[in-house]
């Protein structure tokens, strides 16, 4: 079997600090080659893979300003299209607009959509999905509209995150900054828990930050460590007393949230979008629908065993558990 992943170009794969398209691509990727599958990664000429590599951009758009988004995504779409008919399955980390080649090829081709980012691009589905297979990474995800072959939850790499039996004190937020995310919500948590946080993740709203961050910022209680990497990330999950996830919107599914648990560490989420799948509520954390509530249940994490998240994680979302899953999507679909 001959596949060919597209991952996006915003960053390389796997992404040096943010970029979960990227990151969940990369899993997936190595995941197969040890299963000694063939695989073809397309993504940036910086990527670190064991597959074949294949790129028209040796940098992302977003770690290269002086190249135009839309002109290097087309050429880097075009770019594994024109070879489409060395592979057998194509699997489609990109979002859309792929699909719209897909009846122009005659190789099969499978899209896991990470997320609607907004309901104009719901034409696009629909339009190739009676000629195309779809995979949402969680339940709760599934637009009415569309027909799945599967739900497979994204997998993480449980060697890259290193179990930590023994907390610290502080709680952790570790995202994008941006208004659904939380991060003013979690300011608040630990002001009402007199507990210390620690934010980590990139500026996405620089007004919001500003504006709702900013002047919480200090040395001592509120503290921005900036965008973190994977050896940053391992440390500051495993020795948090509990990550806060106060969302406000339906998210997908939360990778922060598996690569906490992954850790260890117990998180506290508000109760929307695909929480409720992720985390077991009393037992790998608590899914809650306001501050206070919150608040509450920083007072009983001490409850939570810290070994069942471990385990928890590992049983749903680890890179062999997401591979084994999609081997088994790419047999269907080429057993018809």
């Amino acid at each position: 079997m001959k596949v060919a992943v597209l991952s996006p170009i915003a960053w390389r794969t796997p992404p040096e600090k943010y970029g979960p398209w990227e990151q969940v691509a990369s899993n997936l990727v190595e995941g197969l080659v040890e299963k000694s599958i063939d695989v073809t990664l397309f993504a940036t000429g910086t990527s670190i893979t064991n597959a074949k590599l294949a790129h028209v951009t040796d940098k992302g758009y977003a770690e290269n300003p002086a190249i135009d988004p839309k002109v290097w995504e087309s050429l880097h779409i075009s770019n594994l299209m024109e070879q489409a008919g060395n592979f057998d399955v194509i699997h489609n980390h990109f979002d859309f607009l792929p699909l719209t080649y897909s009846r122009l090829i005659k190789t099969p081709m499978l899209t896991t959509i990470h997320g609607f980012s907004s309901t104009r691009i719901l034409p696009v589905y629909r339009k190739y999905n009676p000629d195309n297979y779809y995979v949402s990474i969680s339940n709760s995800d599934r637009h009415p509209d569309l027909d799945y072959i599967a739900t497979v939850y994204n997998g993480i790499h449980p060697d890259e995150f290193t179990f930590q039996k023994n907390a610290s004190d502080y709680l952790l937020f570790f995202g994008r900054i941006h208004p659904e995310k939380g991060t003013y919500e979690s300011i608040q948590i630990a002001k009402q828990s007199g507990r210390k946080l620690i934010i980590s993740g990139l500026v996405q709203d620089q007004d919001y930050f500003n504006e709702k961050v900013k002047p919480f910022l200090n040395d001592d209680d509120i503290v921005y460590v900036g965008n973190s990497g994977p050896k940053e990330r391992d440390q500051l999950m495993g020795e948090a007393y509990a990550l806060l996830h106060p969302i406000s919107f339906e998210e997908p599914f939360g990778l922060s949230v598996a690569e906490s648990m992954m850790c260890g560490t117990p998180v506290i989420a508000f109760n929307l979008g695909s929480m409720s799948e992720l985390i077991e509520d009393g037992k790998t954390g608590f899914l809650v629908n306001t501050i206070e509530e919150a608040v509450t249940a920083v007072g009983n994490i001490a409850s939570i065993d810290r070994k069942s998240c471990r385990k928890a994680a590992l049983s749903k979302f680890s890179r062999e558990k997401m591979t084994e899953s999609y081997l088994q999507v790419y047999h269907q679909i080429l057993n018809g």
